[in-house]
């Protein structure tokens, strides 16, 4: 157990524009694969919790969608997901790509961590793709946009500065105990993830507009001892979308699904029976209803409502009623 009076716990919130690394960041924090990662901008379309648990903290992690301009329904949640998570965290870290310059995106996740009451910490990401003598005037630059807690170089991808930058953090925590139990790296449920694990499959294989209309979501997700059975819609918005990630005889759907299972059977340590399906729903990102559908937050609400509600308009055997007040 740990020590009440030396543990420290608390949550930390991540953002910067699409494509800074923000979700590598966090995977590689916590040690495995919470959230999703491609090169195609704004992957991220949920606010993910990573748990990192340590001998004297538990730091949760949260990561964010991408920062950007947009006026579909998608694109508002996303805004709005980035809004939550950044409600009561104790430490915020805007990250900046540190190879590029900085651009509207970023100036505009610096504003959003000038409003956060907490420590702020400035990440410049990346540095493994930048020539050293360019990273000191980079941190004077950014040394004068406000008070950080640090500004810490890292690289994501290799893990170079993320022990400096965890040290940052449990300093600035405050004492807590842990808010999930130390065996528990994420607050999402394996239905989600597998969706998720899908989508990256799935965007990661297809080109231009295609990725960015694909949409995922578990239809079945039936567990036993030996096998998991995962039935996934993929959504896209237009027929020839559909054409492209089914491809000629099946055979792209049959590429994803293939990558998909091996990544899930590691994850769930279990074989996995995986079906894919691919719909058209013209529109999706505007219609409301599709995208709130997408959040696990929701979909979870919904499974305990129908869940709630089936119990409730089950018959009832009356012995069977009178029988367990007798035996209580």
């Amino acid at each position: 157990m740990p020590d009440k009076k030396t543990f420290k716990a608390g949550f930390v919130a991540i953002i910067g524009r699409p494509n800074v690394g923000k979700s590598t960041l966090v995977n590689t924090l916590v040690g495995q694969k919470v959230s999703i990662v491609t090169s195609r901008p704004q992957t991220t379309r949920n606010r993910i919790q990573g748990i990192v648990n340590l001998p004297d903290a538990q730091i949760v992690v949260i990561d964010t969608p991408g920062l950007h301009q947009t006026r579909s329904a998608l694109g508002r949640q996303m805004a709005g997901e980035i809004a939550q998570a950044l409600e009561g965290v104790d430490i915020l870290c805007a990250m900046m790509d540190a190879t590029d310059r900085i651009g509207h995106e970023d100036r505009e996740a610096l504003g959003r961590s000038a409003g956060s009451k907490g420590p702020a910490i400035l990440l410049l990401n990346k540095i493994d793709l930048m020539a050293k003598e360019k990273l000191l005037p980079l941190i004077a630059e950014c040394s004068k946009l406000r008070d950080w807690k640090a500004i810490i170089p890292i690289s994501a991808l290799t893990g170079d500065g993320v022990k400096d930058l965890l040290a940052a953090i449990i300093e600035n925590l405050p004492a807590n105990e842990p808010f999930f139990p130390v065996d528990q790296y994420t607050d999402q449920p394996e239905r989600f993830l597998a969706a998720e694990i899908v989508r990256e499959k799935a965007m990661a294989a297809t080109n231009r507009e295609v990725p960015h209309a694909i949409a995922s979501l578990v239809d079945t997700f039936e567990e036993s001892p030996t096998l998991v059975r995962i039935g996934v819609s993929l959504f896209v918005e237009a027929e020839g979308q559909k054409g492209i990630l089914i491809g000629k005889q099946g055979a792209m759907l049959k590429k994803i699904g293939t990558s998909a299972r091996i990544e899930l059977e590691k994850l769930l340590g279990t074989k996995v029976f995986l079906e894919l399906h691919v719909k058209t729903q013209p529109g999706w990102r505007n219609d409301p209803a599709m995208v709130r559908q997408l959040d696990w937050r929701n979909q979870l609400e919904n499974m305990a409502e129908i869940q709630a509600e089936s119990e409730v308009n089950a018959p009832h055997d009356e012995a069977d009623e009178d029988d367990e007040g007798e035996a209580s």
